[in-house]
Order: structure tokens, then sequence, then C-alpha cells
């Protein structure tokens, strides 16, 4: 199935929650009201015709510029061989969306990453903590304005 078929069906299907589709990304995604992300993604797995199975990666994006945070999920279906990339975006100051573990369990690595990098909160988490930075390790490097310290605890950064 063509991208631009499976935005269709999500328009019909999400009324009003569907806000876009972008063709000039690889693979072409479709933005989505955060709220609504979790029955999405679940639509797209257990479809028959979708069949979205894989959670390819799952990635945080600072746009600072726009003063906005987003997720983006690339899906893929081994039997349908297609692909399509979802996408939010959210408030960079509060950048909460709910976690889309209940659908593919491997989201857990992925989310605790962009929580980590990036300061996005996903809701109902099932272990929301760093994977990559020391506990104790203040703020999220991967932001666009995040100033490194000199130094952490008696090493030099």
């Amino acid at each position: 199935m063509e991208p631009k078929q499976i935005y269709e069906i999500l328009s019909g299907k999400f009324n009003g929650k569907i806000k876009q589709f972008v063709e000039n990304t690889f693979p072409p995604s479709v933005i989505v009201e955060p709220d609504s992300v979790v029955d999405v993604c679940r639509f797209l797995k257990t479809e028959e015709s979708m069949d979205f199975k894989s959670l390819i990666c799952l990635s945080g994006v600072d746009l600072k510029e726009q003063g906005k945070m987003a997720v983006v999920y690339h899906l893929g279906s081994m039997n349908h061989k297609h692909k399509i990339a979802i996408k939010v975006e959210l408030d960079r100051n509060n950048p909460h969306v709910q976690t889309v573990e209940s659908v593919w369990p491997g989201a857990n690595w992925y989310e605790r990453e962009a929580y980590d990098l990036l300061g996005i909160i996903f809701d109902g988490h099932s272990d929301l903590r760093r994977i990559l930075m020391p506990e104790d390790w203040e703020g999220h490097p991967m932001r666009k304005d995040y100033v490194y310290p000199k130094q952490y605890h008696t090493w030099d950064v």
C-alpha cells in the first residue's frame, strides 16, 4: 500500500486527529495529534491491511526554532512490504505523550532514550528513567540549548 493511501485511511478513521501528510521524508510521514498516537499506532499494528508489526525506530527531535519537540515512530510491515512514519509534535516546555509500550513492547528503550537525551516524558511508561546518562546527570544533552557542564564530579567534560 502506498503511504498516501495509508494517510487517507487514517484520516477517514481518525477524523480530525490526523493533521498532515508529509511526502518529502523517508519514509513519508503522517502527523498525528499527540492524544491519539496510541490509538493510531494500535490500528496500524492490528489492522490486517496495515500490519505494521515492526516499530523500526522511535526518535525524539528538538524543534527548538518552532518551540516544539517531536517524536517520530518509523513503522514497517514485513508482510506487505510498506513503511511509514508517524510523527507527533509536542510543546517544547512540557513535552508529554503517551507511551506506545502496550502496542510495541520494544518501545520501552527507545522512549527511555528520548527521555534521557531530550526530556520527552512518556506518560504511563513502565520504567521511565535514564538509560545512557548517569542517574545524577543534570539536564538533557541532545537539546539544542543544552549547556554542557565543565565538570562532572571530578572529571573534566
